[in-house]
């Protein structure tokens, strides 16, 4: 069964850093783009950023842009995303998710694939 598995959530304060790591369980997800998703609280879930196969593209959302970086190691099937400068309105549920097209994970939003998800919660 295919799954993946995030990690490295957790509570940090208002400008802290953090760094979530996801790893796939099947070689193939090496040939997808990924991405990482979040849902606050009361909030519709939300793409935050998303990369290409190669790594060579990458897409963010506005609130997260020159804050977080999203980076890819095929060899170990992982995306990772490194924030920085992180608020309080980034605060939520993080997912890791991805599918076989771009426009899937990222235009619509709506992936094969999804994490079981790890939160972020930056205090003041």
């Amino acid at each position: 069964q295919v799954q993946l598995v995030e990690s490295g959530g957790g509570l940090v304060q208002a400008g802290g850093s953090l760094r979530l790591s996801c790893a796939a369980s099947e070689r193939t997800f090496s040939t997808y783009p990924m991405g990482w998703f979040r849902q606050a609280p009361g909030k519709e879930r939300e793409i935050v950023a998303a990369i290409s196969v190669s790594g060579g593209s990458t897409s963010y959302a506005d609130s997260v842009k020159g804050r977080f970086t999203i980076s890819r190691d095929n060899a170990k099937n992982t995306v990772y995303l490194q924030m920085r400068s992180l608020k309080l309105e980034d605060t939520a549920v993080y997912y890791c998710a991805t599918d076989p097209t771009w426009v899937r994970l990222v235009r619509a939003g709506t992936p094969g694939y999804w994490g079981q998800g790890t939160q972020v919660t930056v205090s003041s």
